[in-house]
């Protein structure tokens, strides 16, 4: 039976291969753990595709394909129309081998297989450790399995995605669900494996949570964030809840400054100051109400504004010029002394503006006193670090990590998989994501949210990963036609149900092993 998995961790095929170890070395048997594996993908098949006609067991020649064989073989117990085939056969000595001896259903050639309509396939070619492109027979199977455009069932992984990135280098199975085992792989998380997983399905194979690799990847979920989200005291103030500034543009780019500001208000900053230049402070004085205005031009004045107005946090960058300007006011900042840490947000054409000249920059951070957190979409996280994008077997999560390392500071790599990465090594993906964000001005809610956060004292990576799972969690539930003024007004009953315990269970859960992603 499928049970749900609790706990948040995400791990690598070698982390799980870890834990498999430690808990054979223990004394489990490994053939154990290949047949609860196979209980467990049965279990998927039947409750998911349990009208289907018949099924096609598609093996590779590892354990992964061992699996596929007690598949079969339990199937055909239960009186299923069973065809196996296979694209080698086992290594001597292998649990897979062993499965297929206790298989009793002839085995096919894999280069005779033909789809038959009405059934549904089950990919039991290769595991999430499989770092090699598809050649051969096994990318013309998937070649065939892709164009009869049959349900697929994938055990561990759809085969020719990456367990460690999710990235595919050539063929691959498009699944439409997936049964991984204890925790879910970074390639379930991250596109194009996301796309190619389909339903995910969590199984628990009866391996000790002891013997889990220890990781500090995890999904991102309120679980490892809500008891940290600020909550106004009864003896609450306006500056006791903190106080938040946003950078304004010019006359013709307000409103993006405008936006991240009521949306800092909205998560619960006390109080949020515009800071705007001379020429921009008619038009912004004629949108604003509950946001506070400050005329500031010079960096002498932000400073003296930050430091006498006791300033907590600051976004830098909607609505700016990506110009040599800003990225000199950002290096300003990031240096800024002060008895009092700053936090700042770095977003935007600040960010564009850096990428010019970085290497002041990251001087800087190296010395900084404050809490910075980064909020590149790919573009910008390509412009600010080019070699790190290029690399082209890193996974999202070891790009922004490395990232966070060279900043000195949390990285929200933003997209439909957003990773938010932190210095200590920490990392989270994000579940959620929703593509009603892909509008106008999402980023610059999502640059005010994490701005209020910080305000009010959340500690940065966990502010970051709060605002970006809230932010996706409100494009849900508006749906078709939402903008981006529509984000901050959400807010509040999603922080309501964070608060009274009503949003999303602790660890994710909704009862089955299905991931909610």
């Amino acid at each position: 039976m499928l049970a749900a998995m609790t706990g948040f961790e995400v791990l690598t095929p070698d982390e799980m291969s870890a834990t498999e170890q430690a808990a054979i070395a223990a004394g489990d048997p490994s053939f154990r753990l290949m047949q609860a594996a196979g209980a467990a993908v049965v279990s998927a098949l039947l409750s998911r595709f349990g009208d289907a006609t018949g099924a096609d067991i598609l093996c590779g020649p590892g354990n992964n394909g061992g699996d596929g064989y007690v598949v079969a073989k339990l199937l055909a117990q239960q009186g299923w129309p069973v065809r196996v085939w296979a694209v080698a056969e086992p290594g001597r000595g292998l649990d897979a081998a062993r499965a297929r001896a206790e298989c009793p259903l002839p085995v096919g050639d894999a280069a005779d297989y033909r789809p038959v309509a009405g059934s549904v396939v089950v990919d039991a070619l290769f595991g999430g450790g499989l770092s090699r492109p598809l050649d051969g027979a096994a990318a013309d199977l998937v070649q065939r399995v892709t164009a009869a455009r049959l349900p697929v069932l994938a055990i561990d992984i759809a085969s020719g995605i990456s367990g460690a990135t999710g990235l595919a280098g050539g063929p691959h199975i498009t699944a439409a669900a997936t049964v991984t085992f204890m925790r879910p792989r970074v390639g379930h998380l991250l596109y194009p494996g996301k796309a190619a997983t389909g339903a995910l399905f969590v199984a628990d194979i009866g391996i000790a949570e002891r013997f889990l690799a220890a990781s500090n990847l995890n999904r991102n979920l309120p679980g490892l964030w809500a008891q940290a989200l600020p909550r106004p005291g009864v003896d609450s103030h306006k500056y006791s809840r903190g106080h938040a500034a946003i950078v304004s543009g010019g006359p013709s780019a307000t409103g993006a400054a405008r936006l991240s500001a009521l949306t800092a208000a909205r998560i619960g900053a006390g109080a949020v100051t515009l800071l705007s230049p001379a020429d921009a402070m008619a038009v912004n004085a004629a949108h604003l109400t509950a946001i506070m205005l400050r005329q500031v031009e010079t960096m002498d004045e932000l400073g003296d504004f930050v430091a006498s107005r006791r300033v907590r946090s600051l976004v830098l960058g909607p609505g700016l010029e990506a110009d040599r300007r800003t990225a000199q006011r950002l290096v300003d900042l990031v240096g800024l002394p002060g008895e009092t840490p700053l936090a700042l947000v770095i977003d935007a054409s600040a960010l564009t503006a850096a990428a010019a000249q970085p290497e002041s920059l990251w001087a800087a951070c190296g010395r900084t006193r404050h809490s910075l957190v980064f909020t590149p979409h790919d573009g910008e996280f390509s412009r600010l670090f080019p070699d790190i994008a290029a690399q082209p077997d890193g996974s999202k999560v070891e790009k922004a990590r490395a990232a966070a390392r060279r900043a000195n500071g949390v990285v929200v790599y933003k997209g439909a998989d957003t990773v938010i990465a932190s210095p200590d090594g920490r990392a989270a993906i994000n579940v959620n994501g929703s593509h009603w964000l892909a509008t106008a001005g999402s980023g610059d809610v999502l640059a005010g949210m994490i701005g209020g956060l910080l305000a009010q004292r959340m500690p940065a990576f966990e502010a970051a990963c709060a605002s970006a799972w809230m932010h996706a969690e409100a494009a849900h539930r508006f749906g078709p036609g939402l903008i981006a003024d529509d984000l901050p007004t959400l807010l509040p009953r999603i922080l309501g149900g964070l608060f009274d315990g009503t949003g999303e269970d602790a660890d994710g859960r909704s009862g089955s092993a299905k991931v909610v992603d």
